[in-house]
């Protein structure tokens, strides 16, 4: 497979001869045979079954309960890779919208193969994604230096897609038996090209963020965007020319802003809960505060000052911290060592029938105190969250895919500068704060959510307007764009 042009824009032949070089890297690394192909089956399993009816597609092997068949005319394919958490957020967000439209959302994770060169090497790529990370939060010249570059103008260059394309050649042999019809929802682009390689006529590609990178991008998929500057942004190929001469845009027919992809049980909850939050602002209750570790666990040092900072306001009853610590043991370790040193006492939560329990009686009743979460289950690791925020006043995070829910939020330091656009679009939407990188400007504005209730009235407030405007309805939308796209022979 050869790719000359990408929407008409021809490629330098220099920059396929470096993608293939790549490929054929992969490739020989972790012995790829583009004939080797799993047998595929679906199965009930884990909690994404029993919240939202979800059948996890894996490998046929004996002794495992499954059943074999897609339903092609009520299944809908959620293309995931373990690799951070916002891509799996979103496919949950799918998840639960398609599952309250009466469609059988489908799990096809590809990291779930790990006998194939697709899980090994997604595993190695996402091994060095989280180790940049992570030092990107401790050392400001790699981040200004490297990360920055990596996470966004590397990825902004409109050649990246034709190279994710090409290396997602390895990924192909694994939708063998998936019908070519099927809805397919794209929540990373390499399962994207991927389904595109593979023959699929309904692709969807879930655009993250809120700013325009060439690297998701999936020519022969249609693109659904959360916002107007982001659909701009891929609608033009805004600063993705990079050295190239780009004298085509992406058609019309192959984008559409559907608004932010969100739960169906926390849009339909958004005025339930703007309510208890009001009503908790009005009782001088306890304020409660949700942090949350990202998939590559960068924020350890962050948390910690954060709750060294509301210590005196914790044992005052004032605030009272849930700390969603998501799988990250050895990331959780550290953060417990610095709570030990500082004299600052939690609870930990590990069993997840508890954490929900916890959830469910703290929507009536006060809380207080610090509240660590950590399962190892990654389902669960991520949904502990979309749960807590819920029961919660203000989260607090940096400015990832949890940018564009319905809660109110004080945006920390970005992992990555194509992160910042998400803290933009929760600014000027009224949602969130600006992102606050500085120490002493997360210290004010921490004083400021604990001893005053302007800015968090101000919150709900646009919410609950932008609620009734749809900006929060993208997951049904896109539902209803797959499904309308849906090409039957």
């Amino acid at each position: 497979m050869t790719h000359k042009t990408l929407y008409g824009n021809k490629i330098p032949a220099k920059i396929l001869e470096r993608a293939e070089a790549r490929f054929s890297r992969y490739a020989k690394k972790f012995s790829f045979d583009p004939g080797l192909s799993p047998d595929l089956v679906l199965c009930p399993e884990g909690q994404g079954f029993e919240d939202f009816g979800i059948l996890t597609v894996r490998e046929k092997k004996e002794g495992l309960a499954c059943q074999q068949g897609f339903d092609r005319d009520n299944g809908i394919m959620l293309g995931t890779i373990r690799m951070g958490f916002g891509h799996c957020r979103m496919a949950i967000a799918l998840a639960s919208a398609s599952h309250s439209m009466g469609y059988t959302p489908y799990w096809l994770d590809l990291m779930s193969f790990p006998d194939y060169a697709a899980s090994k090497t997604i595993k190695y790529l996402e091994d060095l994604y989280n180790l940049g990370s992570r030092i990107s939060q401790r050392s400001r010249l790699f981040n200004s230096l490297v990360w920055e570059y990596v996470t966004s103008g590397a990825a902004r260059k409109l050649s990246f897609s034709v190279e994710e394309d090409i290396l997602s050649r390895i990924f192909v042999p694994l939708y063998r038996d998936i019908p070519k019809d099927l809805p397919f929802f794209s929540t990373h682009p390499w399962t994207g090209h991927a389904a595109v390689g593979a023959g699929m006529s309904d692709v969807v590609t879930i655009i993250p963020d809120n700013y325009p990178l060439a690297f998701h991008v999936v020519e022969g998929s249609v693109h659904a965007v959360q916002s107007p500057s982001s659909y701009m942004g891929y609608r033009t190929f805004h600063s993705m020319g990079s050295g190239l001469r780009l004298d085509h845009t992406m058609p019309s027919k192959d984008i559409e802003m559907v608004g932010h992809y969100i739960d169906h049980e926390i849009v339909a909850g958004i005025e339930e809960d703007c309510a208890s939050r009001r009503r908790r602002i009005k009782d001088k209750e306890t304020r409660r505060f949700l942090l949350t570790m990202g998939g590559a666990g960068a924020q350890v040092l962050r948390f910690a000052d954060i709750a060294l900072t509301c210590k005196e306001a914790i044992e005052d009853t004032k605030v009272a911290l849930l700390i969603n610590m998501g799988d990250h043991r050895g990331r959780w370790k550290e953060l417990e060592s610095l709570f030990t040193q500082h004299g600052i006492r939690w609870t930990l939560h590990q069993d997840w029938s508890e954490t929900r329990a916890f959830i469910d009686e703290a929507r009536d009743c006060p809380i207080s105190g610090v509240h660590v979460f950590l399962h190892d289950d990654f389902y669960c690791a991520v949904y502990a969250t979309n749960l807590l925020m819920r029961i919660a006043d203000v989260m607090i995070t940096k400015p990832s895919e949890l940018s564009f829910y319905p809660v109110p939020k004080l945006f920390i330091q970005r992992v990555g500068r194509h992160e910042a656009w998400g803290a933009i679009r929760g600014a000027e939407i009224g949602d969130g704060t600006i992102e606050t990188a500085s120490v002493t400007g997360l210290h004010r504005l921490l004083k400021l959510l604990v001893e005053d209730d302007d800015l968090l009235d101000l919150y709900c407030t646009h919410i609950l307007v932008n609620k009734k405007n749809g900006v929060y309805n993208g997951a049904y939308n896109a539902v209803k764009l797959a499904v309308k796209n849906r090409k039957r022979e």
